[in-house]
């Protein structure tokens, strides 16, 4: 009886286990280009800087880069801040933020060019653009010094800028809610030159962000 207690409870046990198994959840679906989220940013910065991300590239505060639970590594997004309108675009190379209430975690560029290192956190909608599913291969760099949702603006600071800049242009960027209109400078193969021209625009109190950019100017 006793033999016959145990081989039961052996075959209840055996059972669910090939229940348990047998009921694996699906994978989440694939995200669609044009999705948005809304959400919280926050960012990290000096702490993480050099230490290797999750995409196994090292962390850089100094590129345009996010983390994000997720969207696959190699994704790339726009990040609105929702307080003042500013726009950035990131590649996913990490996992996080970790902390609950928070959807994506941005670099330190990303989180200056967002206005948001003082609050360090705002509300924020992301917008998938693409996804790659790992590092997006590089052509040129250039040095994005502002980004609008009013061509009005961006014109306007291209025509200031080419009067101290050549090769000023305007990038636009379509998402879902709309189009962006992001202001240029240059258009380099080796990123150190595109830094030195980072560091002759900072001095005019403007953003100067290093971005990687394959497009053709006047696009």
């Amino acid at each position: 009886m006793r033999r016959r207690v145990v081989a039961c409870l052996l075959l209840a046990w055996w059972l669910s286990g090939c229940g348990l198994f047998g009921r694996r959840s699906a994978p989440p679906p694939a995200p669609q280009l044009g999705a948005a989220q809304i959400g919280t940013a926050s960012w990290y910065g000096p702490g993480f800087h050099g230490n290797r991300t999750s995409s196994g590239e090292i962390y850089d505060q100094y590129e345009l880069t996010a983390a994000h639970q997720t969207l696959p590594l190699g994704s790339r997004v726009a990040v609105t801040n929702l307080q003042n309108g500013r726009q950035v675009e990131v590649r996913v190379n990490d996992r996080g933020p970790f902390v609950k209430g928070r959807s994506i975690d941005l670099s330190y560029a990303a989180a200056r060019a967002l206005g948001m290192i003082g609050p360090g956190t705002v509300p924020v909608r992301i917008e998938l653009l693409g996804s790659e599913g790992g590092p997006l291969p590089v052509t040129a760099y250039a040095v994005q010094v502002g980004s609008f949702a009013d061509r009005d603006n961006a014109t306007r600071l291209q025509q200031d800028l080419a009067r101290r800049f050549a090769s000023v242009y305007v990038a636009p960027l379509d998402g879902t809610s709309g189009r962006y209109y992001r202001v240029r400078l240059g258009h380099f193969e080796r990123r150190e030159d595109a830094v030195t021209l980072a560091r002759s625009v900072t001095p005019l109190g403007l953003s100067a962000i290093i971005v990687e950019d394959s497009s053709v100017h006047g696009q």
